[in-house]
């Protein structure tokens, strides 16, 4: 198109901060001025541009880009705005735009600016820029301000609720249970307690038609997809899921300042949540305390397999290697049974034995029957005498947390100090390097070595305190034990759910004879609110403590042998030759529907695994 062909850009906007400012600013009175303006100047063929509701300090708005992909197509001579804070409220971009209309010889008009490029260059123009900008940063200060004391005070500041409440009519600043998706809320906790996993809930609720939450609230007249087309009300997502889970405002409390945004980006940002501010009971509770912080237990650091491998085992997240602290994954071997065996995550880490020495192998059966008996015991003790059974828990979870406590305070101070060493140390070669005395590249390499270090000392700092603060917040008490046992009446069968209520974690300790296929094994239990527990050792008459003396002899000798053939060579040669006879009996095995010892599975027998010895069912090769 040809320069005298052009047309002219008549641009409007308003937001609402705008429109505080009175009817002046309506897109109606803007249009009105820059017609009468471009008619006066006899300005060729105006068209209207105009976003309403929109803010000057965003630049995706579509009147905007509609206008921009015009002057980029030379179609666009000159534009008119009322003042410079129509275009924008922010002056870098708005220094930029005016240069690209300077390149595309676009004469740019601000009528109450008294701003004209064709009348020369306006030097006050970047500083209008500049006082429009702050005047938004003002208006978000103050809005910020506004929601900061309404948060600050305990009141909601999130527009709409999450799902499971609604707003009360009676009191729009107070949220009530809305009953519908209230249910599905405690399902979803439920299907989690039970061993479910995200994913699996998902297919779960999309088999029911249960209807997502965006879909529910809209129906609903609420959130924020009420204007948007959902096709497809009944794909639940995981993430979806995993977000419900977390919501501490399920328990009843208000959590405010969440997010956090700047006030030339309209997306909200997530801060850490040692910056939010929790006002508890403020609402009906949709979870109770103990299932919110079990569900938070049962999904921390669980692998779930949904194809192939069936369901995930109940002590998954529980296990803990007792010697570098991870958590222990569970395998199924393939020996036709798939027996659950529990390893160490980081062992099998390359290279392997690097992590951790061991894979620290157990038998998951022979876990969960140690924990039935452990708590049948439980059981039986605190029936006999609750009131004492109270006494002895208290007494000692109280000198634990004196003495555990203690160690921490230790080693804040340990890592508090070096903190302050390392800000010596740093402003010492800056320095160095400012005056010349050191290398720049020796220079980065000390910075990069002492950041990093201050970084994850001051993350241990914080993590040690988050602990302090738990321990006082979260006293075990014995009588909520004593509760909590007393709605069980047997223990035959453990599901998930019981494992989350009974149980913190379980910490493995190495084989007494590693490498050996019989040989004891020691578990730490420790139980919610009551901590580390063991049944008293069976006193063992002269007779039976001969006999495990010279069964254990044997073992060792055995052990010994094993080991010399393996150093000498000849394990190796033998486990090669035997495994195409191990690759057949597995086969069999598969086919027959048997387990690693050759017993039909539905004769199969848990006395097969000792109480005191765990037998590693995926080993092999004897020791012998």
């Amino acid at each position: 198109m040809k320069k005298e062909q052009r047309y002219t850009a008549l641009y409007e906007r308003l937001s609402h901060d705008d429109e505080l400012q009175g009817e002046s600013n309506s897109i109606s009175n803007q249009k009105k001025l820059l017609m009468e303006y471009a008619e006066s100047h006899e300005l060729p063929s105006p068209r209207h541009f105009a976003d309403d509701g929109i803010s000057g300090t965003r630049f995706d708005r579509p009147a905007f880009l509609e206008m921009m992909g015009e002057i980029e197509n030379g179609n666009i001579g000159a534009v008119l705005v009322k003042d410079m804070s129509r275009l924008g409220r922010d002056y870098l971009k708005v220094g930029q735009i005016v240069e690209m209309f300077r390149q595309k010889d676009v004469r740019l008009i601000a009528v109450n600016d008294g701003t004209d490029t064709l009348q020369g260059d306006d030097d006050f123009l970047p500083f209008r820029n500049i006082m429009n900008e702050w005047y938004a940063k003002d208006t978000s200060k103050k809005i910020r301000s506004t929601f900061k004391a309404k948060g600050e005070a305990g009141k909601h500041v999130a527009s709409s609720p999450p799902y499971g409440y609604m707003k009360d009519p009676d009191d729009k600043t107070k949220w009530i249970k809305d009953e519908e998706a209230a249910e599905v809320v405690q399902r979803i906790f439920k299907l989690t307690l039970e061993g479910k996993g995200p994913f699996q809930i998902c297919k779960i609720l999309e088999a029911d038609k249960v209807e997502i939450p965006a879909y529910h609230q809209q129906k609903m007249g609420m959130g924020l997809w009420q204007n948007r087309e959902l096709k497809h009300p009944y794909r639940w997502t995981s993430s979806s899921v995993a977000s419900i889970l977390t919501r501490k405002e399920y328990l009843g409390h208000t959590v405010n300042f969440k997010t956090r945004k700047h006030f030339k980006d309209k997306k909200s940002h997530y801060v850490a949540q040692k910056y939010w501010q929790v006002f508890e009971d403020t609402q009906e509770p949709i979870i109770d305390e103990e299932t919110f912080y079990n569900a938070q237990k049962c999904r921390t650091g669980i692998k779930r397999y949904p194809n192939g491998w069936g369901e995930p085992h109940p002590l998954d997240g529980k296990m803990i290697c007792h010697d570098c602290g991870s958590l222990m994954y569970c395998h199924r071997t393939s020996n036709g049974k798939k027996v659950a065996q529990y390893v160490c995550a980081k062992y099998g880490k390359q290279p392997v034995g690097t992590y951790c020495s061991s894979g620290h192998r157990i038998n998951a059966d022979a876990v969960m029957e140690i924990v039935r008996d452990t708590l049948r015991y439980l059981k039986t003790t605190i029936e006999d005498n609750p009131e004492e059974f109270i006494e002895h828990i208290t007494q000692t979870e109280a000198d634990n947390r004196c003495a555990e406590a203690k160690k921490k305070q230790d080693r804040i101070k340990q890592c508090r100090k070096r903190v302050d060493e390392l800000e010596r140390l740093i402003c010492k070669i800056y320095e160095d390097n400012a005056l010349g005395k050191m290398p720049e590249s020796r220079y980065e390499t000390l910075i990069r070595q002492y950041s990093k270090e201050q970084g994850e000392l001051n993350e241990e700092v914080e993590s040690i305190e988050a602990f302090l603060s738990e321990v006082e917040e979260n006293r075990k008490s014995g009588k909520r034990f004593v509760d909590l046992m007393a709605r069980y009446n047997d223990f035959d069968e453990i599901t998930p759910f019981m494992v989350s209520e009974f149980i913190d974690h379980i910490e493995v300790h190495e084989r007494d004879r590693k490498g050996s296929v019989q040989t004891t094994q020691k578990i730490d239990i420790y139980f919610n609110f009551i901590g580390n527990y063991s049944m008293p050792e069976k006193e063992l008459t002269e007779v039976e403590k001969a006999e495990i003396e010279r069964m254990n002899a044997i073992k060792d000798k055995r052990h010994e042998q094993y080991l010399a053939r393996k150093a000498r060579g000849s394990q190796q040669k033998w486990e090669k030759a035997y495994e195409p006879r191990r690759k057949a009996r597995i086969a069999q095995l598969k086919a027959d529907n048997t387990n690693t010892y050759g017993i039909p599975a539905e004769e199969y027998d848990q006395e097969h695994y000792s109480k005191v010895s765990v037998v590693l069912a995926d080993s092999v090769v004897p020791d012998f």
